[in-house]
């Protein structure tokens, strides 16, 4: 029996894919619980037709996290906290704040693909990495300045 899975199946194929399992498996579990279709032609040209536009629609998120890794490089950053003596912080700078500094210039990014790479516990100049799509992983300079 040849169906085309709706899901991805584990040790079966991905979905979207056409594949042959025995009848009982196809007719009895894959169908019914909505991880299959039959595979007809109607039911075929349909699946490349979605497969196309959701390869599209992967090309475009891969050429805007491309856009928005070179916009985060050439950004530059600056946060300004309390200090105590010494210019030691008060706490440490998080990601929370690295991504609220981002949405004032315009780049909104989810606070938990920020990873700080050392602990940010007095001035001077850091390195961030934020996580955008598989390996794109631009850097992100920022500078902790003493608050007026």
């Amino acid at each position: 029996m040849k169906v085309i899975l709706t899901q991805d199946v584990e040790k079966l194929g991905q979905s979207g894919e056409l594949v042959i399992v025995k009848d009982g498996y196809g007719r009895n579990f894959l169908i019914p619980s909505g991880m299959a279709v039959l595979a007809t032609k109607g039911s075929i040209a349909e699946s490349e037709l979605m497969q196309k536009r959701a390869a599209k629609k992967a090309e475009v998120s891969v050429k805007e996290a491309k856009e928005m890794a070179q916009k985060i490089e050439t950004t530059n950053l600056t946060i300004s906290v309390t200090t105590g003596e010494d210019d030691k912080i008060h706490g440490t700078v998080t990601n929370v704040q690295i991504a609220d500094a981002l949405m004032e210039k315009g780049i909104v990014i989810d606070r938990r693909t920020i990873t700080v790479d050392t602990d940010v516990k007095s001035l001077g100049e850091y390195t961030a990495t934020i996580q955008l799509l598989g390996d794109l992983k631009p850097q992100l300079k920022f500078w902790v300045v003493k608050a007026d």
